[in-house]
């Protein structure tokens, strides 16, 4: 296992449609568990593809169990075939957006179908932070940020906000080295 690099905003591959994967290959099985120990070392519970540069329909989430023991859940071509009609409102973050949150609308449960690490076609219920991992890291694959989910100008700020940490950081970071 290696850990990656994560992707962050602004980076144009955050924006683009992951392909689906044509068969679970020792590749695909390498890459999932490198993105669960890159997701581990940055305490994510979620991370998909393209977050690592790997334009593949893969997704890999540990929200715990009911115990909080790990439970990581590695996905090749994740879709939800079925949701609720209700919804609920979530504080959601992002490792590609770092350190930056807001309330998100997310279905209240979801069936997920994927195949798993084994090549084994697999159908999930989830509620909870669960659903709304799965929900978040699908819409990764499809180049959808958790920012697109909300208005114009609450995405313009919080970005601006991201921007000006930066900024900062750099400018620290130089300093630093004078």
């Amino acid at each position: 296992m290696a850990k990656r690099i994560i992707i962050e905003i602004p980076h144009p591959i955050l924006k683009e449609k992951a392909l689906p994967v044509e068969a679970v290959t020792s590749e695909i099985q390498t890459l999932l568990s490198d993105m669960l120990e890159t997701m581990y070392a940055s305490n994510g519970v979620g991370l998909a593809g393209n977050q690592v540069g790997v334009l593949k329909r893969v997704v890999v989430i540990d929200c715990g169990d009911e115990n909080e023991k790990p439970d990581p859940i590695k996905m090749v071509n994740p879709e939800i075939i079925e949701h609720a009609t209700e919804k609920i409102c979530h504080n959601e973050g992002c490792l590609s957006i770092p350190r930056e949150y807001a309330d998100v609308e997310r279905y209240e449960w979801v069936v997920v179908r994927y195949t798993d690490e084994n090549g084994v076609e697999r159908q999930r219920r989830a509620t909870g932070l669960l659903a709304i991992a799965m929900q978040h890291e699908i819409d990764h694959l499809d180049g959808i940020l958790f920012i697109d989910h909300l208005s114009p100008l609450k995405r313009k700020l919080l970005v601006k906000h991201l921007e000006k940490r930066r900024r900062k950081q750099a400018r620290l970071a130089e300093e630093g080295e004078a």
